[in-house]
């Protein structure tokens, strides 16, 4: 069964997120967002991330970043 696809028409574009901090839900840990990773089959983006507690980067989907609160 193939994924649904993401509408990105109303989502900002990643590249304005490079560069920004957000946390992991309301009490998870605080990342930046370094980079702009893989397109996926579906529509959705992997954006490469950096946790700051650990300094540990991961890959992390676009839409679950939109859901993330930001960072100030």
């Amino acid at each position: 069964m193939m994924p649904a696809s993401i509408d990105t028409t109303s989502l900002p574009l990643p590249a304005f997120l490079v560069g920004t901090w957000c946390r992991f839900g309301l009490f998870g840990p605080v990342y930046e967002i370094i980079s702009i990773g893989d397109k996926l089959a579906n529509g959705d983006n992997l954006m490469r991330v950096r946790v700051v507690e650990s300094g540990e980067e991961l890959d992390y989907r676009f839409t679950d970043i939109l859901d993330d609160p930001k960072e100030r």
